[in-house]
């Protein structure tokens, strides 16, 4: 029953119509049953994972409002959190993990032939939310079952998401909606809009990027378009069912949080994650950033930091392990996001790590960079992932025929990670020559050389292709350069 479908259409107007026409204290009753009857169509004999969510959550939460000894609440929200993240990590990683270990040791092991759950990720990380505030007491616990159980399995919201909060969520669910004229314009206005980036933006993209993935020998050099417009495809197609889930809430009179805001008009890396997938950034810097950098192990550490390399480093390693922390476990649920660290640390926090009223020589740059452990780490992990995501396009359809896959993301890696710390000393004197808007046209022009490259090499021979990687990996490097510096300048590092 997809957003799409006509089937899906009628089943959201006879909602709609019997969700206002039946006592308004039942209204609440009427959005579980359709939810579970739409989860039930679409998924079948996986409903026992999200009752399963439900219920242990729920029990979970009604624990920890009894509970009043600290260490007991812990065991509890530890048990629950296990079991319920161990859950979605067999489900969608068991397979994963097997075809690697497979490849890895040349072995021939049998993978599970099952269907990942509807809207598993979502339903997880919202109603693990809900038993982290319970914990924390910033939420009272529901002692109503069946009024959680409408809050994880919502049915527009499990799709797509956005993740939602219970204290935003429940009174909208519970209290009487009356018709509303403004609200059905409203809503229909998202539908149709979400359904245009879908089916006219993201399916119009998706035929040009099948085509020429499908089959690349046919369109030699034409990769780099497919994938500019796989960027079009994946924004139509998730802001679009966003939109269209949005759309259908406010028909029930239900608002839910904003997930996209033109990510693709953010002005730097940082604007881009405010952007972009709103709901699960705020998720990870309430649950996971703030818990571990102001946890009380955090605060020990941080001490001994401070002591041993000093105030400003000491107060520095907190902030970039949390940062890790963080970067890794969105990487684990979507292996979609990167940019590297910088980005983290732009949203996540405001202090300058390194504060100057003028800005440092060379000599002096050097000096700062050896002191400051932590920026090191920054800086290597920065350039390492924003470098890995050029490997994916070389290697995949140009030149796997040349070298390993393997070898040749070392030769294309490696330069571009290390360059970023032989830059960080050189950046006072570039920020002195180039302004953001140059450094953002030299990038431009950095990756258009290594599309026309890329292009050209796609008819050309196999030795000619080989001549063109030392090229591809001098444009990666000054593409690595101008990253650094634009990520510096737009979260004020230094």
């Amino acid at each position: 029953m997809g957003l799409n479908s006509v089937i899906f259409l009628i089943f959201v107007i006879l909602s709609v119509l019997i969700y206002y026409m039946i006592p308004k204290k039942f209204q609440w009753g009427w959005l579980l049953i359709v939810s579970y009857i739409y989860y039930l169509s679409n998924a079948g004999w996986a409903l026992v994972f999200i009752v399963t969510t439900t219920v242990t959550t729920w029990y979970a939460g009604l624990m920890l409002e009894r509970e009043q000894s600290d260490s007991r609440r812990r065991m509890i929200t530890a048990v629950t959190l296990l079991l319920n993240f161990g859950i979605l990590a067999v489900l969608k990683y068991t397979n994963f993990a097997v075809s690697n270990i497979s490849s890895l040791f040349h072995l021939n092991l049998p993978t599970f032939k099952w269907v990942l759950p509807l809207g598993i990720s979502f339903y997880t990380f919202q109603s693990m939310g809900y038993l982290l505030d319970v914990c924390w007491k910033r939420q009272q616990a529901e002692k109503n079952l069946l009024h959680f159980a409408l809050f994880v399995s919502f049915f527009p919201q499990i799709m797509q998401g956005p993740i939602g909060r219970y204290e935003r969520l429940a009174h909208q669910f519970f209290e009487e909606h009356r018709f509303d004229i403004r609200n059905m314009e409203r809503g229909m206005q998202l539908i149709f809009w979400g359904l245009f980036k879908k089916m006219v933006l993201a399916d119009t993209a998706a035929y040009y990027v099948n085509a020429i993935f499908d089959d690349p020998e046919k369109y030699p050099g034409l990769s780099i378009f497919a994938i500019l417009a796989y960027s079009i495809h994946l924004y139509g197609d998730f802001s679009g069912g966003i939109d269209v889930i949005s759309g259908i809430a406010v028909l029930f009179g239900i608002e839910l949080d904003k997930n996209f805001r033109q990510p693709y008009f953010a002005v730097n890396l940082t604007d881009f994650w405010h952007r972009w997938h709103i709901t699960l950034g705020s998720w990870m810097k309430d649950y996971v950033f703030y818990p571990i950098s102001l946890s009380g192990w955090m605060g020990s550490f941080g001490k001994w930091c401070r002591k041993k390399f000093g105030r400003k480093t000491g107060r520095t390693i907190p902030i970039a392990i949390a940062n890790v922390m963080v970067f890794l476990i969105v990487g684990v649920i979507s292996a979609l996001f990167g940019g590297g660290l910088f980005s983290l640390a732009g949203i996540f926090t405001k202090e300058r790590v390194v504060q100057s009223a003028r800005q440092p020589s060379i000599i002096e740059g050097f000096r700062v960079l050896i002191h400051n452990k932590p920026l090191i780490l920054i800086v290597i992990s920065n350039m390492l992932m924003s470098t890995g995501g050029l490997y994916n396009v070389f290697t995949t359809y140009y030149f796997a025929e040349v070298v390993q896959l393997n070898s040749l993301k070392l030769l294309i890696d490696i330069p571009g990670g290390a360059v970023g710390i032989g830059t960080y000393p050189f950046i006072p004197a570039i920020k002195r020559k180039f302004d953001n808007k140059q450094l953002m046209i030299i990038h431009f022009f950095a990756k258009a050389a290594i599309g026309i490259i890329c292009f050209f090499a796609g008819f050309r021979q196999y030795a000619n292709k080989v001549v063109a990687v030392p090229i591809l990996m001098l444009l990666n490097i000054v593409i690595s350069i101008v990253h650094t510096v634009r990520n510096i300048i737009s979260t004020e590092m230094i």
